[in-house]
Parts: structure tokens; sequence; C-alpha cells
């Protein structure tokens, strides 16, 4: 009889804690510099939510490590709901299976998968190929001459382009950095002459003429890119890649503030205005349950396990 007692009240007391949450500030760490992709999905939601939640969330850029330094703050923060980290396969999945990191996708409660977004191959404009075909035998032509940017070692941008060299056959040289937005103006200024970035922080610049678009990762074009064919048919058979974009709380926060998140967070993304606005940023909202994402989070980890020990491919 105490052993039920002490449950049921446990339970209320965490319903209470959900109840009351929050009563200060929720802070929501990207683990890369401003201008990236997942900054600028996590600052649009961000925003909606603190007006959700009645208190303001607050993005915490913590940069370094191909997204290690600050996924990991996440992971050692109290599970109360105020620290929260906005994330992508990359520093989540994709570091710890190429680099010894102090955590784990264990780490984290699944709270919503925000939105998704194909990646896109670009190049500098002084780079002499206007399709992938081009590029591919310009790198062939030149091997190991070509650079790349990327947001660091094991980063999505860095996977995603060590997986098309390996599928095209030829040798391209990485340049990581600490997060997507100094790559951008690195690969602006022709410091580096090509990247497979995701479309948010690239966009403006190829609709400008700054940086030309020669393929979308994903298995279909995209709507903000319709003349910009996939990769797969622009001469890389069967490439494929995908970005997320989700948010995770640290293992152990009360389940009824991780469900307060993950309704919210639905709902924002799927509102009209916000949808208009992820849409233009070339993402697509999603919004999913904590169990949804928590799918997405192991079919991806079983898939890059099965990439990364076939390409071989490393992280410097």
């Amino acid at each position: 009889m105490r052993l039920i007692l002490a449950a049921v009240l446990a339970c209320c007391a965490c319903l209470a804690h959900g109840q009351q949450y929050p009563a200060r500030p929720v802070r929501m760490v990207v683990p890369f510099s401003p201008g990236g992709p997942n900054d600028i999905i996590a600052r649009l939601i961000g925003h909606r939510l603190g007006e959700a939640l009645g208190q303001q969330v607050v993005i915490d850029n913590r940069p370094g490590g191909g997204g290690n330094i600050g996924t990991d703050a996440v992971a050692k923060a109290p599970p109360d709901g105020y620290t929260l980290l906005s994330a992508g396969a990359g520093s989540l999945i994709m570091n710890p299976l190429l680099m010894k990191v102090p955590y784990t996708s264990r780490d984290f409660a699944p709270v919503s998968l925000m939105a998704t977004a194909p990646n896109v191959l670009v190049v500098h404009p002084s780079v002499p190929a206007n399709t992938v075909k081009e590029l591919i035998a310009l790198a062939r032509a030149q091997p190991g001459r070509l650079n790349y940017a990327s947001s660091g070692n094991g980063s999505s941008a860095h996977v995603a382009v060590a997986l098309f060299a390996s599928m095209a056959g030829v040798a391209l040289a990485h340049v990581p950095y600490r997060g997507t937005g100094p790559g951008v103006n690195d690969l602006l200024g022709g410091q580096v002459q090509l990247a497979i970035f995701g479309i948010p922080p690239v966009l403006p610049y190829i609709k400008n003429g700054k940086l030309r678009a020669l393929g979308v990762s994903g298995k279909q074009r995209s709507t903000e890119l319709p003349e910009v064919p996939t990769v797969d048919e622009a001469g890389v058979p069967g490439y494929e890649v995908s970005l997320w974009y989700g948010l995770l709380a640290p293992a152990g926060t009360p389940p009824a503030i991780v469900a307060r998140l993950a309704s919210e967070v639905a709902r924002i993304v799927r509102a009209p205005e916000m949808r208009e606005k992820l849409l233009a940023q070339g993402a697509e909202p999603v919004g999913g349950t904590p169990e949804e994402y928590a799918a997405v989070i192991r079919s991806d980890t079983a898939l890059w396990t099965r990439v990364i020990r076939e390409t071989g491919i490393k992280a410097e």
C-alpha cells in the first residue's frame, strides 16, 4: 500500500511540475555558430515557443568540435526542461560514430522533430563547373585540389561531401569550420570552392548569383530550387542525404514537460505562417511526437552506421 501511495504521489508531483513549467526563461542550445540552418530554424521556432510558454526562449550558440561542445553541455544539464538542444544528425548521431565524444543519443530525451530539409551542393562562381558531371570531371583532373567547407569534423556537411566523393570516385580536400556560418563566408569569398550545406543558409546567395547550385541531396527536387536537379539524377545514382532539425532535452526530463514542449512545437510548425517561413528557407515542417522522433533517431543511427562502415569515412 505504501509503495502504491508513493507512486501516486510521485506521479502527482511530476504532473504538478509539468503544469507549473516554465517558471523562468528556457535556454535552447544551438551547438554551432549563428547563421547556419540549425540556428535559423531554432530562432524561428524558439521565438514562437517562448510566446506559447509565457517565458523567453534564449538561443545559446555554443560552437566547437563539430557540435560536440554544445551537445555535451546539454547532455550534462539538469533534466528540468530549462536547457534544450536544437540538434541535427551530425552532432547527435554522426559524431559518436566517427570520433570519441562524451555523450550518446541515450543521454537525451527526444521532444519533437521540428523540420527536415535536403542539402544542396554549391560551388563558388569561379569554379568552372555548371553541372555535377562537370564538377566530377574537374575533380578527377585535379585530385585533391578542390577544397570543400563543412561545419566541423564529423558534421553532416562533412559526411555529405565525403559520401559524395566516395560515390563519385573523386578526391576532395576537407576544410572544417566552427559552424556553417563561417564556412559559408569563406565559400562566398572563394577561400574554399564547394560545400554541401543545408538549403536555409545558402538559399539567398544562390538566388543572387553569389553561389551556384549544382544539385540537391534529397529524393526529390526542392520546392525552393525547382530548376536544380537532385545529385542522383545529375550524375551520382543513389546519392541521398537529407537533414533534420530536432528538439531534445536531457535524459530524465519529466515526461509531462517533454509532452508539453512536443505539443507546442507541433502546433507552432504546423501553423500556416510558420509553415510558410520554413518552406521559404527550404525546410519542411514536421512537428512529430517524442516517440516518432525517437524512431527517426534509431533509423538514422542504423543507416549512418552502415554508410560510414561501407565508405570508410573518417573524421580527420
